[in-house]
């Protein structure tokens, strides 16, 4: 593919869904510009992309069941590839979801098929695929996290967590369980547990109710009187 700007590289994309005309209708957008790899099903996706270590990889998986893991363990285990999540219906706390778990894209399944190719450039490039509407959401949230990411605790100075952490301590602060936590970040049950242990050590604790104890006071002393 040639463009005013130069020659641009065949991406190398991963297509992921369960539906065959989903594969397809995909693939014949994309070719003969990409070389695609096509994946079936949630492991054959997770396993297709440690393989071929793809440019970009479009998951058409039910956000709902396998399709945040998915985009979580590709994001973790292939980091150079870009993860554009197609879903059947936009919706705000699902792409946030999907944000949270390493996507770089959410777009629409009904996106129309000329397109895709300029989508795939274009994540290889850095640009996430976002819906316009959903942006200033992003910007807000990236903002957000960004000033709360650290707290200053009596005795211990400014303590500093990673954006994950925040989020695993975020939801111990809403009393939620391990198991809720994997499911709503697209993540192990394990690595939850990996997280809680890194906040605990970080605040000089061993338990959750005291990390709780300990963030909820610094909440309360920030609040404005």
């Amino acid at each position: 593919m040639v463009t005013a700007a130069g020659p641009t590289k065949r991406a190398h994309v991963l297509i992921a869904a369960e539906r065959l005309p989903t594969r397809v209708g995909l693939r014949l957008a994309l070719e003969p510009e990409a070389r695609c790899t096509e994946a079936a099903d949630a492991q054959s996706a997770v396993d297709a992309a440690v393989r071929e270590r793809p440019d970009v990889c479009l998951l058409g998986l039910d956000p709902s069941g396998q399709g945040m893991r998915v985009v979580n363990e590709i994001s973790t285990r292939v980091p150079s590839a870009c993860v554009i999540l197609l879903t059947n219906e936009l919706d705000e706390e699902e792409f946030m979801a999907a944000v949270r778990a390493g996507a770089s894209g959410y777009l629409t399944q009904g996106l129309n098929p000329e397109r895709l190719p300029f989508v795939v450039q274009g994540a290889m490039r850095g640009e996430p695929a976002v819906p316009r509407r959903f942006v200033s959401r992003l910007l807000d949230e990236l903002r957000t996290r960004e000033r709360r990411r650290s707290v200053v605790l009596a005795g211990k100075g400014r303590v500093a967590f990673t954006a994950r952490e925040w989020e695993v301590a975020e939801m111990l602060l809403r009393s939620a369980t391990t198991s809720q936590m994997a499911s709503e970040l697209g993540i192990a049950q394990v690595t939850v547990r990996r997280h809680v242990g890194s906040i605990e050590r970080k605040l000089g604790v061993s338990t959750r109710a005291e990390v709780v104890a300990l963030l909820s006071a610094e909440a309360g002393s920030a609040a404005p009187a």
